[in-house]
């Protein structure tokens, strides 16, 4: 029963989280936009790297209307992966009080906690074709540190 308890908090503490930054990116969009813009662009890459900048400057993302579409695309993604959440969350106090298998619970926690972890393994994936490990290094931290955070939550919820 505990352990429920706690993969339960665990899939809630990415939900509450995510939940966050998604409602940011919907209500003030131009807070995460902009440094979106700045990855795709390289921007910060071509000012403060101008010689590594003209080696990849072909891999920039010049066009707004693409730039837009793109970070609608990643709320989308963060919207589905926090209702996926928050499904889990549910099932799994579902399960806590007997009225779902508990293997089921976990599955759908699995699914959100898979699509948490998707989207910041993504960043890195997609910031590394953009070498946003030049001037946008915090947020590559976050990036892992997202990643690790979900890799574990998994963890608990496949080992347990």
């Amino acid at each position: 029963m505990m352990v429920l308890v706690a993969q339960c908090a665990a899939v809630f503490f990415l939900a509450a989280w995510l939940s966050t930054g998604f409602i940011e990116n919907v209500l003030h969009p131009d807070l995460n936009e902009t440094f979106t813009t700045q990855v795709l662009t390289m921007e910060r890459m071509r000012e403060e790297y101008p010689e590594a900048y003209e080696v990849v400057a072909y891999r920039s993302i010049e066009n707004p209307a693409m730039q837009k579409f793109l970070f609608k695309l990643i709320v989308c993604w963060e919207g589905i992966a926090t209702l996926t959440l928050w499904a889990g969350v549910v099932s799994l106090v579902l399960a806590i009080i007997g009225v779902v298998d508990p293997s089921s619970a976990r599955a759908i926690g699995v699914l959100g906690v898979l699509l948490f972890t998707a989207t910041w393994a993504g960043f890195l994936i997609v910031g590394n074709w953009f070498c946003y490990w030049f001037c946008h290094e915090g947020a590559q931290n976050t990036h892992y540190q997202m990643t690790l955070w979900g890799l574990a939550t998994i963890l608990l919820l496949i080992v347990f």
